[in-house]
């Protein structure tokens, strides 16, 4: 195909900290070879948010990066978080800020286990980890409403509000049941909640899970689970699960265990969407400072996300090919564990084998 004929995707491109610039480099490399196979193009613009610039110059994301990202077709995150800067200023000043202002309002992590022996749970096999949690990504308890009165004495009150309107949930809702639909594997939508004793906002989720069932999903089966219920289930039966749909404090909460139950965070992906804007995708890990340059990390889920990026951004059968390449990568023998250092490969060979078999 003629190059000036290739679709191209403008990709804003983060490294960011730690491991980050390591494992974003492996996705590129797959990226690379889907790209080539597929016949599109992918345009990245680096940027150096994070904890270096953070500390040279004080800033986290301005807002005018902010505009620049609103331009792209899609942003790519390898990780976020600087052994000298405080935690939580890094998480917010970048990634909270770009969730809220690109109002990325899902958080769309799929659980898929690639191989046996790398699951904690006994005798559950790839056939019964496969289910997707949809988390709603800019409201509840994280918008920060609330607040703390006489500080530092011994009457300090402090508040954090979880706060949902019926639009806010309704959206997530939908995203949820039209997922479940195109996923069409158990068509089943479980929502995830504690409505038994967070009665305002618990209620406000189970009349729109019902609601908006009833009226345009009669084809998609219901489910309840509450929070503390859905992690026991996790770990005696995750093969129940389908599709599940939750508030965000919770869905942080469960996809953390969810990425244990798939073989930890070295294979977690996942992605801040807006259906209607410009979404976000990142590994679920850390960016393991300890690590850094020494060639160790496992770079699977920064490739997972890459492929979820080309799913999302319509590139279907070049996502299908990388997550079958990850597949067969992982059930070769060549990787000996998903664990930074004890891969039997290197964070580039690794790399370079998921981009020889895509």
């Amino acid at each position: 195909m003629n190059r000036l004929m290739k679709k191209t995707y403008s990709i804003g491109l983060i490294p960011g900290d730690g491991t980050g610039p390591e494992v974003t480099r492996e996705a590129v490399k797959v990226l690379g070879a889907a790209s080539q196979k597929f016949g599109f193009q992918l345009d990245y613009t680096p940027y150096d948010f994070g904890g270096d610039r953070y500390l040279k110059t004080g800033e986290t994301l301005p807002d005018s990066a902010l505009e620049e990202f609103r331009k792209h077709s899609a942003l790519y995150l390898g990780a976020i978080g600087h052994p000298g800067v405080k935690p939580g200023i890094l998480e917010c000043g970048i990634l909270l800020k770009t969730r809220f202002v690109l109002d990325q309002y899902i958080n769309l992590r799929p659980v898929k286990l690639y191989r046996k022996e790398d699951c904690p749970l006994k005798d559950k096999e790839p056939k019964d980890v496969d289910f997707v949690v949809i988390r709603e990504n800019t409201g509840g308890i994280y918008t920060g409403v609330g607040g703390a009165v006489q500080k530092g004495t011994n009457l300090e009150v402090a508040t954090q509000v979880m706060v949902y309107s019926r639009p806010v949930v309704d959206r997530c809702m939908k995203f949820a049941y039209e997922y479940t639909r195109r996923r069409n594997r158990k068509k089943m939508l479980t929502l995830v909640h504690k409505c038994n004793v967070l009665t305002h906002c618990g209620d406000l989720w189970v009349r729109a899970h019902k609601e908006m069932g009833d009226r345009d999903y009669p084809d998609v089966k219901q489910d309840y689970n509450h929070v503390d219920a859905c992690t026991m289930w996790f770990v005696k039966q995750p093969e129940w699960y389908d599709v599940i749909v939750t508030e965000n404090l919770f869905g942080d909460i469960i996809t953390d265990l969810a990425a244990i139950v798939q073989g930890g965070l070295g294979v977690a992906a996942g992605g801040n969407i807006n259906p209607e804007g410009v979404s976000m995708f990142e590994c679920m890990g850390g960016s393991a400072p300890k690590y850094t340059g020494k060639n160790v990390i496992n770079p699977i889920a920064a490739i997972a996300a890459g492929g979820m990026m080309l799913d999302t951004l319509g590139e279907t059968e070049a996502a299908a090919a990388v997550d079958k390449a990850v597949t067969t990568a992982l059930t070769g023998g060549k990787i000996q564990s998903l664990a930074a250092g004890r891969m039997g490969l290197g964070t580039a060979q690794v790399g370079d084998l998921i981009a020889g078999l895509v």
